[in-house]
């Protein structure tokens, strides 16, 4: 399973946010967009792996996702388009998973530098930007450029970032903006 090398500056002004990366030469490439997920255990006793099934409003893909340790290249991820994401949870109701929870956030997504840098916001936590590049050292160097140095940075999953606000997400079976 490949890695994905991506950290996240949390506490963002969304609007300044987008303006910095434009001051940078960044360009817009999307959004704000609606996803909407929805999110399988493989296996109950296992957290750091499960199957996430996600609509951007022009895509579907079904990925299965795994983290190896917080590190930027921690996050392990098999990702295949899908034609739906009704039927594909459909399918994979009959192959026996069931998700755990709906979720929905809002995604503004841009290219600077040969990074992809995302500007997402979820209901009841602050928006935060995600830097994704191809090396765990781009990923540093996109963030400087944008003033952050490496303590600014996490790579948390989004599970963990809801849990610095006190919030679990797995009791939420439902994360939706309505």
């Amino acid at each position: 399973m490949p890695a994905e090398y991506e950290a996240k500056v949390l506490d963002i002004a969304p609007a300044a946010m987008a303006e910095l990366i434009r001051s940078k030469g960044g360009e817009a490439v999307g959004g704000p967009t609606l996803q909407r997920r929805y999110v399988y255990d493989i296996s109950p006793d296992d957290q750091r792996k499960w199957i996430r099934l996600r609509d951007n409003g022009t895509k579907t893909t079904l990925a299965v996702k795994q983290i190896i340790h917080d590190g930027i290249d921690g996050t392990h991820e098999v990702e295949v388009t899908v034609d739906g994401l009704d039927a594909t949870n459909e399918l994979l109701g009959f192959l026996g998973f069931h998700p755990k929870s709906y979720q929905e956030n809002r995604r503004t997504s841009f290219v600077l530098q040969g990074a992809r840098l995302e500007i997402d916001e979820w209901p009841m936590i602050p928006p935060y930007l995600e830097i994704e590049a191809d090396s765990p050292e781009e990923v540093r160097r996109i963030a400087t450029v944008l003033g952050y140095d490496e303590q600014h940075l996490t790579s948390e999953n989004t599970t963990k970032v809801y849990q610095r606000y006190g919030i679990e997400l797995s009791e939420h079976q439902l994360v939706s903006f309505t």
